[in-house]
């Protein structure tokens, strides 16, 4: 049977609703909603799994591991697994982007304060 969720249903965090997928039905796999404002983003830390982002719109620089890129709505980032990482909207308007973990539960380990 399948499981739906609803978006407002999820923990808010900052500018993110987030699923952890072993809360609904043992999926293997963690989400987070991003939809924040200009000079938001999260600091820079890892993960012992790969954490894909896909962005949806707006414009995001994006620091992953030694390099710093540049993306808009439409593209792609990969951060492999346990290289350091962070991002910052830094466009005019809004960044939405959808955060997969590839891991059922999140596991951070914070490398700015």
């Amino acid at each position: 049977m399948p499981l739906v969720v609803n978006k407002v249903d999820l923990p808010f965090v900052g500018n993110s609703h987030e699923l952890e997928g072993y809360l609904y039905g043992d999926a293997p796999v963690c989400i987070i909603l991003f939809d924040g404002p200009p000079g938001s983003g999260p600091k820079l830390h890892r993960h012992p799994y790969a954490e894909v982002f896909l962005v949806q719109e707006g414009s995001a620089t994006f620091t992953v591991g030694e390099d710093t890129i540049d993306v808009t709505g439409g593209q792609i980032v990969v951060a492999p697994a346990g290289v350091p990482h962070k991002f910052v909207n830094s466009g005019a308007g809004p960044l939405r982007q959808i955060d997969i973990h590839a891991n059922d539960r999140f596991i951070t380990e914070w490398l700015e304060d």
